[in-house]
């Protein structure tokens, strides 16, 4: 094949590459709500849509200050736009799940160019396909699929911090290699933003986890940083602050302490400090969770770290000892760039390394010591772990041509595995997950005006699909009843002399044979029935 075909049939695969991803991004947004989590931030941003309030998040009607307000605002635009559906609700999630491939091959494209300074000015392809990799193998990860799938704050955060730290490895990248110039403020200035837009996505880890990043990163590279980034800490901060204080100061002025308390001292630091919200796991769930999360390139994922950290060690006894390195062999400008119109392969990958893995070791060993741990935490670990595992097949695949093929391969071969699930399974679990076919049948036999009570467990799911219907407490949150004596006392309350019970399907008998009510059996997903319950 000539030179000419086989760089024509690469533009086809990447151009077919990008046209997959898209594809498998907004393939099934329309299934169930699902989990607890889903269905309560739908509801908060429906609530503040219903209301016209872009400031204060309620569930139920109650002041709810779990989380920021960027989620929401991204539904509730989403929700003028389309109406209010599980699409719109995850719209703004798949977007910024493409939005952090897009990050990634910024910081490929960026890694290519320390690596060949003449690629861009050449015509060389070289840097635009090292890119094209850095955003396949993000795109193709386990856990940015199923991250990006879902109406949850963890890819909401994950996007702009994975933004903020590739502006700022841009900005390093080229003061290192370039000195001071204009063209390193516009890096700067996107990353301070960047930091901003992740304080409205989760908190204060928006800013802590970026600048503790840059830090480690500087440690671990034994050097301080450059007098331009300390001053841009001055005038950069403001950036974040005036990009944050969007929500913060009118979410502030409008409720006062209750909003700090909640927010700033039960979510954050209790949630971090305890087990509150009893999501406890051992200290090394998430050095098992986050390999996970990078499948199908687990295994390179490991041999990856392996390498790469060995290397590190055998360079730093080599320098605690006073070894010197050997002379590094020079290629001619015209080898390098015939062979890198083949392949790409970083020849001193130190920089991006030791930044990757500043930037994974900084959220896994913050969220480790945390009392409170659940899987999507470690998202904005990923990032740099899909980084490191790049690199490495890079090298792999100028090494050895034949692999470069077959690492194509099992990219298509990983997005034709989602896209099954998302279409033969993904269904059938989103039925049996969400209560929204059992609250549908409901009230299509004349109930849709019930109050909607659970025994014997608490229903999260129902929240989007049983808006105003559930029973509560005087806090807002969700009532349980614990037998049929206290779903009389509601069928008392009610002007219609009836309810629906949503009852786990292990529980059900108990509400059959009560003496006290009559029940018609309705409907269950085999995990929950539900019943229109009446006095006897």
């Amino acid at each position: 094949m000539t030179k000419i075909g086989e760089n024509l049939n690469d533009r086809l695969f990447w151009i077919t590459a990008a046209v997959i991803v898209v594809f498998v991004y907004f393939l099934g947004l329309s299934i169930p709500l699902l989990g607890p989590d889903e269905p309560r931030y739908a509801q908060v941003a429906r609530e503040m849509f219903e209301r016209g309030d872009w400031v204060t998040p309620t569930l139920g009607g109650h002041n709810w200050f779990e989380k920021p307000a960027l989620l929401y605002w991204i539904q509730i635009a989403f929700f003028h736009l389309f109406g209010v559906s599980e699409v719109s609700a995850r719209l703004g999630s798949a977007i910024f799940g493409l939005g952090t491939v897009a990050a990634m091959w910024v910081l490929g494209r960026t890694y290519a160019a320390e690596i060949l300074e003449e690629a861009k000015r050449s015509g060389n392809t070289g840097s635009v396909r090292a890119a094209n990799w850095f955003a396949l193998v993000a795109a193709s990860s386990l856990g940015l699929i199923v991250f990006s799938r879902g109406a949850s704050f963890d890819i909401i955060l994950t996007f702009p911090i994975t933004a903020a730290m590739a502006a700022f490895y841009v900005f390093d990248s080229r003061q290192r290699r370039q000195g001071a110039g204009h063209r390193i403020y516009g890096p700067l200035v996107l990353f301070y933003f960047f930091v901003g837009v992740s304080l409205l996505a989760k908190g204060l880890i928006g800013a802590l986890f970026p600048l503790g990043i840059i830090t480690f990163y500087f440690l671990i590279s034994r050097r301080l940083p450059s007098k331009i980034f300390l001053v841009s800490l001055v005038w950069g901060m403001l950036i974040t602050i005036l990009a944050a204080s969007a929500w913060y100061v009118p979410v502030y002025l409008k409720n006062g302490w209750e909003f700090v308390d909640e927010f700033i001292i039960q979510h954050h630091f209790q949630r971090y400090t305890s087990n509150k919200y009893l999501h406890p796991q051992p200290f090394y769930f998430f050095f098992w969770v986050l390999p996970l999360m990078t499948i199908p390139w687990l295994p390179f994922f490991l041999i990856a770290v392996w390498k790469f950290s060995r290397q590190a060690f055998v360079r730093t006894i080599g320098e605690n000892s006073g070894q010197t390195k050997e002379p590094i062999k020079t290629e001619s400008a015209e080898s390098v760039r015939i062979e890198s119109n083949r392949s790409f392969v970083g020849r001193d990958s130190a920089a991006l390394l030791r930044f990757s893995a500043s930037w994974l070791l900084v959220p896994l060993i913050f969220f480790s010591f945390s009392g409170s741990k659940l899987p999507g935490y470690i998202m904005p670990a990923l990032p740099p772990a899909v980084a490191i595992t790049t690199v490495y097949l890079l090298d792999l695949a100028a090494r050895r041509p034949i692999f470069d093929r077959w690492l194509k391969g099992l990219a298509f071969a990983s997005f034709a595995v989602v896209v099954s699930i998302i279409i033969f399974v993904l269904p059938r679990f989103a039925d049996m997950d969400s209560v929204k076919g059992l609250i549908a049948d409901a009230d299509a036999r004349g109930y849709g005006k019930e109050m909607v009570v659970t025994l014997h467990t608490v229903s999260h799911n129902a929240e989007f699909y049983a808006p105003r219907r559930l029973l509560r407490d005087t806090e807002g949150k969700q009532r349980r009843l614990n037998g049929p004596a206290e779903i009389l006392t509601e069928i008392r309350k009610s002007p219609t002399g009836g309810v629906l019970v949503l009852v786990p399907i292990e529980h059900q008998k108990q509400l059959l044979n009560s003496p006290l009510l009559i029940v018609e059996s309705i409907r269950d997903n085999g995990e929950y029935a539900i019943e229109y319950v009446r006095a006897r």
